[in-house]
């Protein structure tokens, strides 16, 4: 990075002239890109910007109207600053007239009080800037080793997320198109200070470009995709303008994020990562403070905070002795880790057409013990049996691949069907504390119930309608970009003003358009309501009495509803 002028005032070739500012003190952060000598008055002509220029002064008019006209084509051309020599020209100190005009263009005006070969601080000043190109050059040269190298190995989001806070310094976050937290790495930052209400501020900061910094949030942001296809955002947090190298850091970053996801189409997807990392920090007590977990979690949809919480285990079943092994073979054998992998996307798809609000990831799956770990958050009102039966028969549906018996034929099954997976469950909890324990129960019963094949919780998956179709396409890019753009204007007009036109017209379209059961709903006079929708369809562009627009309104808020797992 190129020196400021705070920087060159401080080489001591520049301090033996005893430097003294005369004006344009609070304009030293300018960044110095070349010095110049000159004893012309028409010099600005010459420069290009960030030039440093010294004079002895001996060519400066005497007029005061020509000595503001010197100074305002120098801050015109962006000089970063005029450093007179006392001694020929002026014997003490620099006229007022040169003074003023600096101070009015904001142009740095220093005063050496005594004689400067102009050579040294030439010399001085451009191999300080020499070394910071060198330095630039060795910092582009470690960027592109570093990220070269998670490409190579496959690093995981998390790691390339990782790897960009420790080279930067600074908070980062990688989202999803629909605002959730997928990685996330703190650097020191308290996580419920930067991870509540994400969604919220993160709506509000939308950049023309690719790549932009936003000064009022202070966020870098760049966009994250390949081959025309957009899923998420990189963002480098509470930072000051970024560098030229912050702007390659976090390109770079975004381009081997890309990279991976093209390479790895069959790795498990972003989410499932996200929400196994949590649970694995919450088995190996990683996290010092529980509330960072749940503040993780609530970024990505889940909320643990006053709720009863499960911690649930399901493993792919052992073959049997003879016959061939199963679809989801062996735990432990060379297709274990892609078992676990499979079954995990299975039990969230199973979760989420079950409305059941859950973090799912596979655990240790390159190992003997792999299995899928789901911590389920549950409501006051639910009723835990069912729910836990209903997550367990879709599951069994997606693995079978044909429709389940009618619930009396399959009350009369006999247990010991051949279910591919069993599904373990520990005792309820009600804090983050104690989920630790209830996984710790879950993998015990496991570890038993695997050797088992009773049948026990075998359920029928109904016939899907559009909510479940919606939850269980939730992760699908196209999607979230569907999303956003039917509804992107209102949610940010609802973030920046604090209103809630996205709740009034969910009212309105889950009463079939009836205004009078609307704002009964909303607590509103009609005139009220009538006044919102209107504002709905100038924020929206859309006309709400159009029956086309308002279906695809209403799948974007179910849509929406399944994105955020909103399960309160």
């Amino acid at each position: 990075m190129l020196p400021t002028l705070a920087d060159v005032l401080r080489l001591d070739a520049v301090r033996r002239g005893e430097p003294r500012i005369i004006a344009g003190a609070d304009h030293l952060d300018a960044r110095v890109r070349w010095v110049h000598s000159a004893e012309v008055t028409d010099i600005a002509h010459l420069l290009r910007g960030g030039e440093l220029v010294l004079t002895t002064g001996i060519a400066l008019p005497d007029d005061p109207q020509q000595l503001r006209a010197y100074v305002a084509d120098l801050a015109e051309v962006g000089a970063s600053g005029l450093i007179v020599e006392l001694g020929r020209k002026y014997a003490a100190t620099l006229p007022d007239a040169l003074a003023a005009a600096a101070e009015e263009h904001g142009l740095p005006l220093i005063a050496w009080a005594r004689e400067t070969p102009f050579v040294d601080v030439t010399e001085a000043v451009h191999a300080r800037i020499i070394d910071a190109q060198l330095a630039e050059l060795r910092a582009s040269e470690k960027l592109h080793e570093v990220f070269t190298q998670l490409s190579v190995d496959g690093a995981p989001p998390a790691e390339v997320v990782r790897q960009v806070a420790s080279l930067v310094g600074r908070p980062v976050v990688l989202e999803n198109l629909a605002h959730q937290v997928l990685a996330a790495e703190l650097s020191g930052t308290d996580p419920a200070e930067l991870l509540t209400g994400w969604e919220t501020r993160s709506r509000s900061v939308r950049p023309e470009e690719r790549t932009a910094y936003d000064a009022s949030s202070r966020w870098l942001v760049t966009v994250v995709g390949a081959r025309g296809e957009d899923w998420g955002r990189l963002i480098i947090t509470s930072m000051d303008p970024p560098s030229p190298r912050d702007v390659v850091l976090v390109e770079r970053a975004a381009t081997t994020l890309a990279l991976g996801r093209l390479l790895d189409r069959h790795a498990e997807s972003l989410e499932r990562q996200a929400h196994g990392s949590i649970i694995s920090g919450i088995l190996a007590h990683a996290y010092a403070d529980p509330q960072e977990a749940a503040a993780r979690a609530r970024a990505l949809g889940v909320s643990l905070t006053g709720r009863r919480l499960l911690g649930i285990v399901v493993l792919p079943r052992p073959p049997a002795p003879s016959g061939p092994p199963p679809a989801l073979g062996l735990v432990g054998d060379a297709s274990a880790a892609t078992s676990v992998t499979d079954l995990a996307e299975a039990t969230a798809a199973a979760c989420r057409e079950a409305n059941l609000s859950a973090l799912v990831g596979a655990l240790d799956e390159s190992s003997p013990q792999a299995r899928v770990g789901v911590l389920a958050s549950l409501p006051s009102r639910a009723v835990e049996d069912d729910v836990l039966c209903e997550v367990a028969r879709r599951l069994r549906a997606h693995h079978c691949g044909s429709a389940p018996a009618s619930r009396a034929d399959r009350d009369a099954r006999p247990r010991g069907g051949a279910d591919a997976f069993v599904m373990a469950v520990g005792s309820t909890v009600e804090s983050v504390r104690d989920v630790r324990r209830s996984f710790l129960e879950a993998e015990q019963v496991a570890g038993v119930a695997a050797e088992r094949n009773d049948g026990r919780l075998f359920y029928r998956l109904p016939d899907l309608r559009l909510r479940g179709l919606l939850h269980l396409l939730r992760e699908d890019a196209r999607l979230q970009t569907f999303t956003e753009r039917e509804l992107g204007p209102l949610l940010t007009y609802d973030a920046q003003r604090g209103s809630d036109l996205v709740h009034v017209l969910g009212l309105y379209l889950g009463s079939g358009r009836n205004k009078v059961l609307t704002a009964q709903r909303a607590h509103l006079s009609r005139p009220a309501l009538y006044e919102r929708l209107r504002r709905i369809e100038r924020v929206l562009g859309a006309d709400l009495e159009d029956v086309e627009s308002c279906a695809s309104l209403h799948v974007a808020l179910l849509a929406l509803d399944a994105l955020r797992k909103d399960r309160a």
